[in-house]
């Protein structure tokens, strides 16, 4: 009969425990480093075992796989490449600004940070640094904790001389948290502790000043506001930007550090990438001089010695990883052993308390060693004085150790030492050695009970010996501290070289370009169908506003443009135009300049050239026109005085000061020229021609073969308010197919 128990639960409720506990693992276990130490487990336990093999930074360099079969073997079980990884990172000077590892053969580089070789292919030993956390270990100074088959011991935590967390940083993942400490320099980190030593009550205002700031080890340039900064050493969460640093060498710009964890082999293909496409014609060449003399040494070589050095650079901060954000969330398991973030000062007091402790402990562990070799001494202090009836009760009982406790009134562990003692030592005991050992020894003993007692003492001591490890393993901050405003993009405009262009563009819509401006649009073939419409001349730097007969208004770059040798592209390629709409203007956009717009139906504005630019392919509504009216033109206004030439299909005209026209940014505007409604729906009465003219010039107007001049002293005739009806041309006159202005030949008015 099966007589097993079994135990019944809910789903849900076993679940529920399951991934708590699972979460607890990760979260105190795997993922966030201890305020201790600055460790987390694995790394924890490849310092152990490196130091359990002898592999101190004195010592020859071992095969690396070594070190992980022992830590995966002995206390961490889990992969062999996670493992190895974790110790690569500890290898490598670009990652880690005070290295644990001390890494031969390839550990990978700044540029690929993965391209390590094999662990059978590498070497490794301590370095010198990782002495700070060893140095104390067998001093009573940890806790030890069985490893995870129990066979074995193994510190839960290492006894820091430094406060690690703060001088490496790194990064995790856990269950619902995350850390990622940024590094700093050792000497201010020692600094801040130090005065947090001789005032407890420092403001974080206060330890600022000593810890101006992260110090990363690839150098850079910290940008962030003060304010910045401060956010975040207050809270324990924030950012910094950090940038590249360069300098000009023969008219070249030369990049020679990148933000931390950056690859110059990225930064190389953005900028590339912007070249290719043409957005960065500041640029002529770009190469990568880096060596082992200089690990980065990017050169960028400017088109010409006119380009603006600051500008260019400004640009590539901000459109490529020249500059970059580090978020910052200072969380760690505490002395209390919860997950918590804790700000600059929080964590520099309780590192404080855990030195205090360590220290503490390994002084109480040395005392106890000095009061049992004192004890030790006085028993041989009694052996020397006793020495000939010592030996004849060694030579004379079977059991020497109690006779001799009861004969001279010593402790089990003074007759220990005594038969444990070689009879030849015991026959040179001299009386002078052992008490000037136990005046030295005594000397200790009243020293270490005076630290003990004393906090003050105490702590100073722990300064003394922050000032003297920062003496050793410290150095010069890497990253230099300017703040700087944010770094601003150009716009493409001005990273576009400035080339006379012409835009010719076709009825149904097809665009193309050709350099220069002497290009007649009109002797070009076209699909069959297809016709001339307009072409406008400007620069290749510039952009042009296209109009629909909808309202509709596109913008289009005039770099890149397809050869003016084909039929080129259609518009609908690169735009988002409704089917049913055509474009029916063009005008090159210049947002110092005012526009005329205006729909057949005689309504029309001014409108600012800033406003023309549509950010989006589907573009941006203009002019309104309303019912069956479409928008007819678009054109800039000249410099100086200007009249508004309106000619309605029923050969009306009206000249209108432009001062009457209202300026608007969209709308519907003004009526121009006055058209009913009803007329205009029912008659198909409709403004057929508008034109902006200087005022002072002739105007021709084409109607068939013949031509009407209206001069510059015959304005006043056609001039009319806006809104009017405007006065009749001559009979012969009244279907008017184009408008010309003679060449610029003023008649006085």
């Amino acid at each position: 009969m099966n007589t097993a128990l079994t135990e019944q639960q809910p789903l849900a409720g076993f679940v529920e425990k399951a991934y708590l506990d699972y979460s607890m693992y990760v979260i105190l276990d795997r993922a966030l480093p201890h305020i201790g130490d600055g460790l987390k487990p694995v790394q924890r336990r490849i310092i152990y075992a490196m130091s359990e093999l002898g592999l101190s930074h004195q010592s020859k360099h071992k095969k690396s796989a070594r070190t992980v079969g022992d830590v995966i073997g002995k206390y961490h079980p889990h992969g062999d490449s996670a493992c190895y990884e974790a110790m690569v990172l500890m290898a490598q000077d670009f990652a880690y600004r005070y290295p644990l590892v001390d890494g031969q053969g390839n550990w990978g580089s700044a540029d690929d940070p993965k391209s390590f070789a094999a662990m059978r292919y590498t070497e490794s030993r301590l370095t010198g640094y990782a002495k700070t956390l060893l140095a104390e270990l067998e001093q009573g100074t940890v806790e030890w904790v069985a490893n995870f088959d129990g066979t074995l011991q193994e510190p839960a935590r290492l006894p820091a001389r430094l406060p690690n967390i703060l001088l490496n940083g790194g990064s995790g993942i856990a269950v619902g948290m995350a850390t990622n400490l940024l590094p700093h320099n050792l000497g201010e980190v020692v600094a801040a502790c130090r005065a947090l030593i001789a005032d407890p009550l420092l403001t974080d205002d206060a330890l600022m000043q000593y810890i101006p700031a992260p110090d990363f080890p690839t150098g850079g340039e910290l940008v962030s506001a003060r304010e910045e900064i401060a956010a975040l050493y207050r809270t324990g969460r924030g950012a910094v930007r950090l940038r590249a640093t360069w300098h000009l060498e023969d008219g070249n710009i030369i990049i020679d550090q990148l933000p931390y964890q950056v690859s110059g082999s990225k930064v190389q293909e953005q900028i590339a990438k912007q070249m290719q496409a043409k957005k960065l014609a500041w640029l002529e060449d770009l190469r990568d001089e880096s060596d082992h003399e200089h690990p980065i040494r990017l050169v960028l070589v400017p088109r010409s010695n006119r380009v603006d050095h600051e500008r260019l650079m400004q640009h590539l901060f901000a459109t490529t990883d020249l500059e970059k954000r580090y978020s910052a969330q200072m969380n760690m398991i505490g002395l209390d052993g919860r997950p918590q973030v804790k700000n600059l000062g929080q964590i520099l007091r309780e590192w404080l308390v855990y030195r205090e402790e360590t220290v503490r402990r390994r002084l109480n562990h040395r005392l106890h060693a000095v009061n049992e070799r004192l004890h030790i001494l006085q028993g041989l202090l009694i052996a020397y004085l006793n020495l000939d009836e010592i030996i004849r009760i060694i030579r004379t009982e079977d059991e020497p150790r109690p006779v001799l406790m009861a004969t001279f009134a010593l402790s089990e562990a003074q007759a220990e030492a005594i038969l444990n003692t070689r009879l030849r030592h015991l026959a040179r005991l001299e009386e002078i050695q052992i008490r000037a050992e136990q005046e030295a020894l005594a000397a200790e003993q009243q020293h270490l009970h005076e630290l003990l007692q004393s906090r003050e003492r105490l702590l100073t001591l722990i300064a003394d010996e922050l000032a003297a490890d920062a003496a050793t393993y410290g150095d010069a901050r890497r990253t230099v501290i300017i703040e700087r405003e944010a770094a601003v993009a150009l716009d493409e405009t001005e990273l576009t070289p400035s080339e006379a262009v012409t835009l010719i563009l076709s009825k149904m819509g097809w665009i193309r370009g050709g350099k220069g401006h002497a290009i007649d649009g009109a002797a070009l073939t076209y699909k069959n169908g297809d016709a001339y419409l307009t072409q406008i001349s400007g620069r290749s730097n510039q952009q042009a506003c296209l109009l629909a007969d909808n309202g509709r208004s596109y913008t289009l770059a005039l770099h890149g443009l397809p050869s003016a040798r084909s039929y080129g592209e259609p518009l609908s390629s690169s735009m988002s135009i409704d089917a049913s709409a055509h474009i029916i203007a063009a005008a090159i956009i210049e947002p110092e300049r005012r526009y005329l717009i205006a729909a057949d139906n005689g309504y029309g504005f001014l409108i600012p050239g800033a406003e023309l630019t549509s950010k989006t392919k589907s573009g941006k509504t203009l002019i309104t026109p309303g019912g069956a009216s479409r928008a007819i033109t678009l054109q800039a206004l000249p410099d100086g005085e200007t009249d508004i030439l309106a000619i309605s299909n029923e050969g009306r005209v009206a000249l209108i000061p432009a001062e009457e026209i209202p300026e608007l940014a969209k709308g519907k505007g003004s009526q121009t020229l006055a058209i009913a409604k009803k007329t205009y729906d029912a008659d198909g009465i409709r403004l057929a021609h508008i034109l902006a003219v200087p005022r002072g010039r002739d105007i021709t107007l084409h109607s068939g073969k013949q031509k009407l001049t209206i001069r510059a002293n015959e304005r006043e005739h056609y001039l009319t308010p806006r809104g009017h009806k405007g006065n009749w041309l001559p009979k012969n006159y009244r279907r008017i197919d184009h408008i010309e202005l003679p060449a610029e030949n003023p008649t006085p008015s």
